[in-house]
């Protein structure tokens, strides 16, 4: 499960935030003052920082360049009202991986949250990472076998895939888009119900004749392996 710090001191948009990354499997620690923010995200590792930049406290500029200072890695996302180029450059200057403009659409949040997430995800180690397992089913990278409590499964190569997505992420809530993106490397296309289609073909080979159901529907938001 991916960590995210959200600092934001406008309770009803953290709410917001907080409320529609939890609904799709991501951790929030969510903090309204700057200073506050600087201490914890220093401290703890998250895997994404959200900041607003007008915050009690430090502004987001200030805990940005400090975050920096002491961690390289953890992406950041400024996240404000301030939308003139000039404002961007400085975010961006001041070390955010990504900006955006207040008010945003949830959605588009989302798209960016993940799309930071694929580029600072560390390299597998092929050796440690050959086999994903999951309750009573594993998966093999390397010799493309697939069991489920040790019964052998056959899969084509698109279910191999969806199948290593959804292993990679258990617990997760995996939209529609996310999967496209990952499984297809595609740009999503909202007009078309190949997505669907293909976790059916997964589904009737690694659920049909168990009693666990490993792949789960969340209507209009995805698919979740629990």
């Amino acid at each position: 499960m991916f960590k995210i710090g959200l600092a934001e001191d406008d309770q009803k948009i953290a709410a917001l935030i907080k409320t529609g990354l939890e609904e799709y499997g991501y951790e929030v620690t969510s903090i309204s003052d700057g200073q506050q923010a600087l201490e914890i995200f220093s401290t703890i590792d998250f895997d994404l920082v959200i900041l607003d930049i007008m915050m009690p406290g430090l502004n987001g500029i200030a805990v940005c360049r400090q975050l920096r200072a002491v961690n390289k890695s953890t992406s950041i996302l400024m996240l404000s009202a301030l939308g003139a180029i000039d404002d961007k450059v400085n975010g961006l200057n001041s070390g955010a991986d990504d900006y955006l403009v207040k008010p945003f659409h949830f959605k588009e949040l989302l798209a960016r949250i993940e799309a930071l997430l694929r580029r600072h995800q560390p390299e597998v180690n092929k050796k440690d990472n050959q086999v994903l397992s999951y309750d009573d089913i594993t998966l093999n990278i390397y010799s493309k076998e697939v069991q489920r409590a040790g019964v052998p499964i056959t899969l084509t190569a698109k279910e191999f895939t969806l199948l290593e997505l959804f292993l990679r992420n258990p617990n997760r809530l995996l939209s529609r888009q996310y999967i496209a993106e990952n499984a297809w490397d595609i740009n999503f296309d909202t007009g078309t119900n190949v997505i669907d289609v293909y976790i059916n073909f997964l589904r009737n080979k690694i659920e049909k004749g168990f009693d666990k159901k490993l792949i789960h529907t969340k209507i209009n938001m995805g698919y979740i392996l629990k």
